[in-house]
């Protein structure tokens, strides 16, 4: 039984939206690490990157996530990146039910090159440079996103069915 709902995948697979959609059925809050992180450090995701580094960014995004397992009745999307940095990944599974939202490189990539400026890691990208760079994290990333303990595609399986599947495990 978990009192928190994790999400994890790529940047621009849905999680902020899934996550809100989740929070809003089940009665929980929702928040999303990305925008805590801007909160609490008074800056955007993209100005933390160009202005301090990857390395800073990961290390607060770490620090952050720590924070939010004390929350009880919450499903907190995380970033991209959060399960595949220092213990993060651990965190999430053992501290509640953690969600992989799995979209394939083809349809990230359309859903990506629209709001692309708003993403420090691709910003400045051509498109065969985003494919490109998209499927190479997604092999990275898949031993991080893959330990999760549901999985998510919405090309299979509805948003109704996965809320039922995710009760299941709840408080």
């Amino acid at each position: 039984m978990f009192n928190k709902i994790f999400l994890v995948g790529f940047m621009g697979c849905g999680k902020t939206t899934l996550g809100r959609k989740i929070a809003d059925k089940i009665g929980w809050d929702f928040v999303d690490l990305d925008n805590y992180i801007e909160q609490k450090e008074g800056s955007s995701i993209s100005s933390i990157f160009k202005e301090k580094g990857e390395h800073y960014f990961r290390k607060v995004e770490s620090s952050y996530l720590k924070n939010l397992v004390k929350y009880e009745s919450h499903v907190i999307s995380c970033g991209g990146g959060t399960p595949c940095f220092d213990e993060n990944m651990e965190i999430i599974t053992s501290q509640g039910a953690s969600l992989y939202i799995k979209l394939s490189p083809t349809d990230l990539f359309e859903r990506l090159k629209l709001e692309k400026n708003k993403r420090p890691l691709i910003a400045d990208m051509s498109d065969l440079e985003m494919i490109t760079f998209i499927k190479e994290k997604l092999i990275e990333r898949k031993i991080f996103y893959e330990r999760a303990k549901f999985t998510f595609n919405s090309n299979l399986e509805s948003e109704e069915k996965l809320i039922k599947r995710l009760n299941d495990f709840l408080v």
